[in-house]
């Protein structure tokens, strides 16, 4: 044998210590930027709170009002709800632009079951919840059945949304005097309560128990799993066992029926029923911002609603 091949020789005499590096030591700074890239949520959450301390010391007490308060909740309720929306489509690497007109268009239906048909508002309500959830399921067919992208199916959907809105309604705006005499629970969203100084409409306790619940199943149950796992990878899901047409159509007919919500919370929030609200045009850009802005990866699979 010659020495070449004669390894067991070639290892006699040589040192059995395993190679060892040792780490630098990491200060604050970089201890800090490890975080921020293994968890990119918490970028948003620090600059949300870096405002709030500015403003807090530019405005003193005024900030922190119960005035305060209750303006930013009655703001952001409508956004809220659109944006929990808009995160489970996003959580499934989609992107949904016909929220707003969704929403829109429901509160058109609830107006005309209402007034026109001249159903109780109890009915004009579950008209418009069934309207949202059918354009929910025409969005989550055409994804998940029909395998078109996201974006070209929702834009496509957000012009005919919009369209149907004009035509059905005849442009014409059903006012909250009307609304308030004749079909009250219309507005029912809109019923205020005053906590610790604060006013507070049922359409924002909508918004905070939506999210929670919405939370909740995403983290504590198989479908919350299935929606991460499709959005990850929607092969890998598929040999795994998930269903992953059955996964987006649930996810796009949950979507569409709280958009109906949305709208709902819209005519508690204005009093009337307006087809040109501008919620219809720029609220899926504020949902997907806000969506975003809390740390949903758009890439899907990643992320938390809360």
């Amino acid at each position: 044998m010659s020495n070449a091949d004669n390894y067991e020789s070639a290892t006699e005499g040589a040192s059995g210590d395993v190679a060892s590096f040792d780490a630098p030591h990491k200060g604050f700074v970089g201890r800090f930027h490890d975080l921020l890239h293994s968890t990119p949520a918490l970028v948003p959450l620090i600059v949300l709170l870096a405002a709030l301390v500015i403003f807090g010391l530019v405005l003193g007490n005024k900030f922190f009002s119960p005035f305060a308060m209750t303006l930013i909740l009655q703001q952001v309720q409508i956004v809220g709800v659109l944006a929990a929306a808009q995160a489970l489509i996003i959580l499934t690497a989609g992107i949904d632009l016909s929220v707003g007109a969704i929403a829109v268009l429901c509160t058109v239906v609830m107006g005309k079951v209402s007034f026109d048909y001249g159903l109780p508002p109890v009915f004009a309500v579950i008209a418009g919840l069934a309207v949202g959830t059918g354009i929910g399921a025409a969005n989550g067919w055409l994804v998940s059945r029909m395998k078109l992208p996201p974006f070209i199916v929702t834009l496509g959907m957000w012009q005919i949304v919009l369209a149907a809105t004009y035509l059905y309604s005849a442009n014409e705006t059903i006012r909250s005097q009307d609304i308030e005499a004749e079909a009250p629970f219309l507005q029912f969203l809109g019923t205020t309560f005053d906590v610790g100084g604060a006013r507070f409409t049922l359409g924002v306790f909508l918004m905070i128990a939506l999210v929670a619940a919405l939370a909740y199943a995403l983290r504590s149950t198989a479908w919350g799993r299935h929606v991460y796992a499709v959005g990850d990878d929607p092969e890998a899901a598929q040999l795994a066992g998930v269903d992953v047409h059955r996964t987006l159509m649930s996810v796009y007919m949950l979507v569409g029926f709280i958009c109906a919500l949305a709208g709902w919370v819209m005519i508690g929030r204005f009093g009337s029923v307006s087809p040109s609200a501008t919620t219809g045009v720029i609220g899926n850009i504020q949902a997907i911002t806000a969506v975003v802005i809390g740390g949903i990866s758009l890439f899907g699979g990643r992320g938390s609603i809360l």
